[in-house]
Order: structure tokens, then sequence, then C-alpha cells
């Protein structure tokens, strides 16, 4: 080959390599210049106390609760009840029952107790009228011993014959003696017994007052303690779930029954299940967070006052799980919580303090190793970071400045669009 065909050759091997590398630049640029022009959902990295936490589900119910019994009456009719789902203060008057029939039983119980008492204090006043009449008979019986024997030794001294009927005389008047003393013991027996008899149906009918009373001052339920007022539900006669109604005016209910309960709100605790890898980290005082999913505006500070010793099988699916039951006592409980909402809560076991934070979804994976998506002026780079810790939500890392804008998505898998 000549010189000037070698020269031709160079030249054009030359303008192909630039018109290669020139063509790659631009597509590099038009890439660079794309993915700018695109729009990504973005967060920025935040440098706060970065809180290590396990969270949970679990329901909110009262530590201390106080329910609500029927008094030992019978025929219980409720007349007045406050509704339930009410706040109620210590002392308030939460349900009446009809004490109609119990103030009659009163009326004629207090009608018997006046005649027991009557019949008693007539007793008595015939009882001390027999007693004086007695101690008279005794005195009269006394004094005619006493002068026969005086009878006696007179006579002696006329003859022997009147000395003899004097001594009949005395024998005589002994014997009655004997005979009224025997007649006082039988009055006295028989007045104490029949005194007894007396003072027993007047206590028997005292006690039959004292009782209806105080059933008739049980016909009213003040609340035990300021709480939350709820019934139960009234299963009496009912033949399927769709029969079960609300306690309502006109029931009729049993002695000694529950009605329902007074759960008191300032001791709400949310109780959670713990899994069993995460119980060992768990301890009594940790700080927790509480969200309420019914008013999710609110988030409560709590602590840990109760885990568990034993862990619980759950059979309601399959297979079993086993987990361990915590409760955190809310510190500062809202007026609007009541027991039985659902809700979460984190419990906090460590602090790192001054962490760069990030949105979990943020953090991707990249030749096995964690990293982000750091925006520039020309576009998102990836960006290697060293995970500190991680959370549902949220995590530390190391290895960005704080404030720095990073993509929430995959920049280099997600489809571009001129």
């Amino acid at each position: 080959m000549s010189a000037r065909g070698k020269r031709i050759r160079f030249w054009a091997t030359l303008v192909i390599v630039l018109l290669v590398v020139g063509g790659a630049a631009a597509g590099v640029y038009r890439f660079s210049q794309v993915q700018a022009s695109v729009t990504f959902p973005v967060a920025q990295a935040r440098q706060t106390d970065f809180l290590v936490i396990i969270r949970c589900r679990g329901e909110l119910r009262a530590h201390r609760s106080v329910s609500i019994y029927t008094p030992i009456v019978p025929g219980l009719r409720i007349a007045w009840m406050a509704p339930s789902g009410e706040n109620v203060n210590e002392g308030d008057s939460i349900i009446r029952f009809d004490s109609s029939q119990s103030q009659q039983q009163l009326a004629q119980k207090e009608a018997q107790l006046r005649q027991a008492q009557a019949a008693l204090d007539q007793w008595v006043a015939q009882s001390r009228i027999t007693v004086e009449q007695d101690k008279s008979d005794l005195s009269d019986a006394k004094f005619a011993v006493e002068r026969a024997r005086l009878q006696v030794t007179r006579m002696q001294l006329k003859s022997q014959i009147d000395g003899d009927e004097a001594k009949v005389d005395l024998g005589l008047t002994d014997q009655k003696l004997k005979v009224e003393e025997a007649t006082i013991a039988l009055h006295a027996v028989a007045d104490q017994s029949k005194l007894a008899s007396l003072t027993r149906v007047r206590d028997q009918a005292q006690a039959d007052v004292e009782l209806t009373k105080s059933r008739i001052s049980q016909m009213e339920l003040k609340a035990p303690i300021t709480g939350f007022l709820s019934f139960n539900m009234n299963y009496s006669g009912a033949m399927s779930m769709s029969d079960v109604k609300p306690y309502k005016i006109g029931d009729n209910v049993f002695s000694g029954m529950n009605l329902g309960e007074i759960p008191d709100l300032n001791t709400l605790e949310l109780e959670g299940k713990i899994e069993e890898t995460d119980r060992g980290r768990i301890a009594p005082n940790q700080d927790v967070i509480v969200r309420i999913d019914s008013l999710p505006e609110l988030t409560l500070q709590a602590k840990v006052n109760q885990i568990s010793p034993l862990a619980e099988v759950s059979y309601s699916e399959y297979p079993y799980t086993r987990s361990f039951r915590a409760s955190a006592s809310v510190l500062h409980p809202d007026p609007r919580l009541r027991p039985g909402m659902n809700g979460g809560m984190d419990i906090v076991i460590s602090r790192i303090p001054k962490a760069i934070s990030i949105p979990a979804k943020a953090l991707f994976t990249r030749a096995g190793k964690p990293i982000v998506y750091l925006a520039g002026r020309t576009g998102y780079k990836p960006v290697e970071v060293k995970v500190e810790a991680r959370n549902p939500d949220e995590v530390a890392i190391s290895g960005i400045a704080a404030g720095s804008t990073i993509a929430l998505v995959d920049v280099e898998r997600k489809d571009l669009k001129k």
C-alpha cells in the first residue's frame, strides 16, 4: 500500500473513532439531561436522635377496672339507668331498680314489728304484776309459818294436847310455804320462757325490717370510681346473637349479676404481642410511642410496665405462632381514648444521637452493598453508605451529609420517559 493510501486509511479510522466517541458522549449527555429533567420522589436526609424501636400492634385496656354487680335482692327490675359509654364520677348514680314492692314489704314488716313490740311490752307489764303478787303471797306464807311456830310454843305451855295440835298447824303452814315457793319458781321459769319467745319474735321482726331497709338502700347503684361507664349486653332469653340487646329500663335481672364495668381512664395501657426474637431486647420502664388507629393525629408517650414471663401460643392461624405479651401504660391519657381501641406501639430500645436518618425505602443494594441515589446538578448518582441501625420506616446511615436530597426510587431501574 502506498503512503497516500495509508494516510487515507488513518484519517478514515480517526474520523470513525471520533464519531463513535462523540456519539457516546452525546448519548451520555442526553441521558443525564433526561434524568435531570425527570422528577423523582425525593426526601431529605435528617440529622437527629435516631430511635431504634420494636414495633407491634395492640389494644387499649384499663389496668384498673371495677365491675358492676346487682345487689343480693330478689325480684330486681331496672327502673332507670345512665347511658352506657359516658364518663361518670365517683358517687354518681348509674342505675336504679324498682323499689315499690320492697316499700310495701317494709310497711308490712314495720307493722309486724310494732305488734311484736306491743305484745312484748304487755307481757313484761303482766310479768311484773305476777312477780309482785308472788312476793306478797310468799310474805304471807312466811308470816303464817312464823305465827304457827309462836302458837306451838304458847300451846305447849298450856297442855300437851294443845301443843300437838299447834304442831300440826305449823306443819300445814310450812307445806303451804313450800308450795308457794314452788309456784313462784314455776312462774319465774314460765315468765322467762315467754319473755324469750316474745323477744325472739320481736328481734326477728326487727331483723326483717332492717333487711328490707338494706335492700331498699341497695336499689340505687352508684359509681365506685371515676371512669368510663360500660354496660354488658343482655343475653337473657336470647335464642341467637341477633336477639342479644343492651340492657334497658324494665328488664328483669338476677341477684349478683355482672351488669358491666367502669374502667379507670387514668390507668389506660396498650397491650400487644412481642415476637420471641425481640423479647430479650425489651425491659420494663423503656420509653414507648403509642399511636391509635382512630386518632391518627395523636401521639402518646408511654412506659413499658409489664412483660409476660411465658410465651403464649396463638391457635388462630397456622402454623402456630408463639409470642410474649407486653403492656405500656400511657403517661398522659387523652380524654378521647376508650378501652378496646386498636393501635400500635413503638418500643424504644436504644438511641443514636445526631444520626443521619433517611426513609427505609430510600436505601438500595448494589453489588451487595447499601447505596442511596444522591441528587446532583446533572442527576442522581449512587453513593455507598453504611447502615448504623434499621427501623421499619427509617434507617440510620453514615456516608452522606445532613440535608442531602436522595431519591425514593431506584433511579437506574426506573423507566425514563422523554
